[in-house]
């Protein structure tokens, strides 16, 4: 079974690396891209898919406004969606149309390639006619996510929610361990674990700032999307 999946994404070194990381997957090909609602309008209307990989900002038009004409359409492809939107209302609209899985930006190979192996496992669990209640409880299974992989020793949860918060919240010159740790009230070294662990696991990138006496202070910044030259790497996965 080789599933053929259209990637509707506007960033243009987003698109190249998702398209990388699908080819990467064995029973899954890259069709197309799209950049654009139009795009993919055109694109399905020519060239049917088994997957859509959807972006939800799009240039001309909210990710789900193109899903709904889709399926108005008689367009029945599947969608993960490949998003930065962290709204629960949104996921649920998604999902009533047919969105099977989420993936958060920004991600690493490994996530994309998890999700995309059990797609592949539910349409190889779900065809045909079940033989009982099990048989359909194995296919649903197939899409659930994995539990979170747990944290290194000495840190919470609940803090690694309120520095990366801080950090997807803070400006384009992104904070210091030291404003991070002033915004939520803990030391800088535990500030400094925290922004540590957001960059060994992709989610982060750090910097030297210059321009003051003394050792320049490093600065942290969100990584709104893995670039390129990361594609061929498998990172451990985001939150």
């Amino acid at each position: 079974m080789t599933i053929s999946v259209l990637i509707v994404e506007d960033d243009p070194v987003a698109a190249d690396a998702h398209k990388t990381y699908v080819n990467r997957v064995p029973g899954f090909t890259v069709a197309d891209t799209a950049r654009t609602r139009a795009d993919a309008v055109r694109v399905l209307d020519r060239t049917p898919v088994d997957l859509i990989l959807l972006d939800l900002y799009l240039p001309d038009g909210h990710g789900l406004q193109l899903l709904r004409a889709l399926r108005a359409a008689g367009h029945r492809a599947d969608v993960i969606a490949v998003t930065s939107a962290r709204d629960l209302a949104v996921v649920r609209e998604g999902v009533s149309l047919g969105v099977v899985q989420y993936v958060l930006k920004p991600f690493a190979f490994a996530t994309l390639r998890d999700r995309l192996e059990r797609y592949l496992d539910f349409r190889a669990a779900a065809g045909g006619e079940a033989g009982g209640q099990e048989e359909v409880d194995r296919a649903l299974s197939a899409l659930r996510a994995p539990q979170p992989a747990a944290l290194p020793k000495g840190l919470s949860a609940p803090t690694l929610s309120a520095v990366t918060t801080a950090l997807r919240d803070a400006d384009d010159e992104g904070l210091t361990a030291s404003a991070a740790a002033a915004e939520l009230g803990i030391s800088r070294i535990t500030a400094r674990r925290y922004l540590e662990h957001l960059v060994e696991t992709g989610r982060a990138e750090r910097a030297p700032r210059y321009g003051q006496v003394g050792r320049p202070e490093l600065r942290y910044r969100w990584r709104r999307h893995l670039p390129a030259a990361t594609a061929g790497t498998s990172a451990p996965e985001q939150a």
